[in-house]
């Protein structure tokens, strides 16, 4: 199976952060990266472009474990978690107050882009996407064990 190290964690977390569903080869440790269609809308022409990496994967799916991009209240999650680590409170109560409106998404992303607290956010959010990818990867690997 192939060896998990913090190399392939982290640049499957940082795919996945991009939109791309990941398949990692459990014998040869092989990385596909693939766009998350159902997020990107139809486009045959992007498509074609990873129609062999697609083919790969579809002919021996047993040999893969997939990660895929978070679901969007696994986002939501994420965004809470760190509206709860903020110590700054004023800006703490602003976030907690978009998450409650409408368009959270949206306007989290606003707020906290053009705050003195952007790379934090980035950081923990990184953070948290290699804690998901190291957990599914435990779990995968003690399946096969």
């Amino acid at each position: 199976m192939a060896k998990m190290n913090s190399k392939i964690i982290k640049e499957i977390a940082g795919s996945l952060d991009c939109g791309e569903d990941c398949y990692l080869n459990r014998k040869t440790g092989e990385l596909i990266c693939i766009p998350n269609f159902s997020n990107f809308g139809y486009d045959e022409d992007f498509e074609a472009v990873f129609e062999d990496d697609t083919k790969k994967v579809a002919q021996h799916p047993k040999d893969f474990i997939k990660f895929e991009v978070l679901e969007s209240f696994e986002s939501f999650k994420i965004m809470e978690s760190f509206v709860e680590s903020i110590t700054e409170n004023q800006f703490r109560l602003d976030l907690e107050r978009i998450l409650q409106r409408k368009k959270p998404f949206q306007n989290f992303k606003h707020a906290v882009e053009s705050s003195k607290h952007r790379q934090v956010w980035f950081d923990f959010k990184r953070k948290e996407l290699e804690k998901i990818v190291g957990d599914q990867f435990e779990r995968e690997f003690l399946k096969d064990s």
